[in-house]
C-alpha cells in the first residue's frame, strides 16, 4: 500500500507512477591531446514528478484522514505552498500487507516549483487532475569573510564554525518541524542506523503522540511530531 503526504496532507487518490529524478552536475571538458574527460561532482537536488486524482466525489478506493474533502481543498493547499514561499515535507510511504512501513519509503524535504491543473469531463469526469513537480530543499547557511590590509597586500579569513566537540552531551531532544528518527540519530548518535534505539526507548511517548495526532501507531517511530521529547541513549 502507499500513501503520498504533503506538508502533512494525504493525497486522497494515490498517484499511479512517480518519477525521481537525481539531477547529474558532472562536466565534461576537452584537453588538448587527451581528449574528453569527465570531471566528477556531488549529484544535484532531486526532482519529484507525479499526477494526483483530486476528487469531487466520495470513492470508496480513496482515503480520507478527517473526512472528505472536495478537490478545491486540495487544489487551495497547493496554491498555499506554492505562494507562501517555504520548504515542506514530502513523503511516500509504503507498507506491506501488516501495515508495517517498508524501508524503501522516501521523506524528503522540498519546494513545489509548478502544479498545473487539468478538467476533463471526458477522462476524469467531475474531477481533477493535478500535475505536481516537486524539487529536493536543502538548507544553507553563510560565512563570515574578514578581509584585513597590510600594506599593498589583502587578506581574506573565513570565520569557521566553533569547535563542538567539548560541549556537553545532551540526554534529551525535542523534535523539530520536519525531523525523522534517521536523521536524529545520525546527528545526535553519529549513527543514523541507531534510530531503532530511539524508537525503543521513547516508544510510548512516540506512540502517545501519534494518537493525539489522530494515528493509530507511529509506523514504528515514522511519524514523529514537534515537541515531543525524545531521551537519547547513550
Amino acid at each position: 500500500m502507499y500513501q503520498f503526504y504533503m506538508d502533512d496532507i494525504l493525497l486522497p487518490v494515490t498517484p499511479g507512477a512517480m518519477t525521481l529524478k537525481v539531477a547529474n552536475q558532472n562536466k565534461t571538458v576537452t584537453l588538448i591531446n587527451e581528449g574528453e574527460i569527465n570531471i566528477l561532482k556531488l549529484p544535484g537536488l532531486s526532482k519529484i514528478s507525479f499526477n494526483a486524482l483530486l476528487p469531487n466525489k466520495e470513492y470508496p478506493f480513496a482515503q480520507y484522514e478527517g473526512g472528505f474533502q472536495n478537490a478545491h481543498y486540495y487544489m487551495d493547499k497547493l496554491e498555499l505552498l506554492k505562494t507562501k514561499c517555504l520548504p515542506f515535507q514530502f513523503q511516500m510511504i509504503r507498507t506491506d500487507d501488516r501495515g508495517e512501513m517498508l524501508m524503501d519509503s522516501l521523506d524528503i524535504q522540498v519546494s513545489l516549483e509548478s502544479y498545473e491543473l487539468e478538467e476533463s469531463a471526458e477522462e476524469y469526469g467531475v474531477d481533477v487532475m493535478a500535475k505536481i513537480a516537486l524539487l529536493q530543499y536543502k538548507s544553507y547557511g553563510t560565512k563570515t569573510i574578514e578581509f584585513k590590509k597590510t600594506g599593498t597586500t589583502t587578506e581574506a579569513r573565513v570565520t569557521e564554525k566553533r569547535d563542538t566537540s567539548t560541549a556537553p552531551k545532551t540526554t534529551s531532544y525535542t523534535v523539530a518541524s520536519g525531523d525523522n528518527l534517521w536523521d536524529i540519530a545520525r546527528v545526535k548518535l553519529g549513527d543514523g542506523s541507531r534510530m531503532n534505539e530511539i524508537y525503543e526507548l521513547n516508544k510510548d511517548t512516540i506512540e502517545a503522540a501519534a494518537k493525539k495526532y489522530g494515528r493509530s501507531s507511529s509506523s514504528n517511530g515514522w511519524w514523529i511530531y514537534p515537541g515531543t521529547v525524545l531521551q537519547l541513549p547513550s
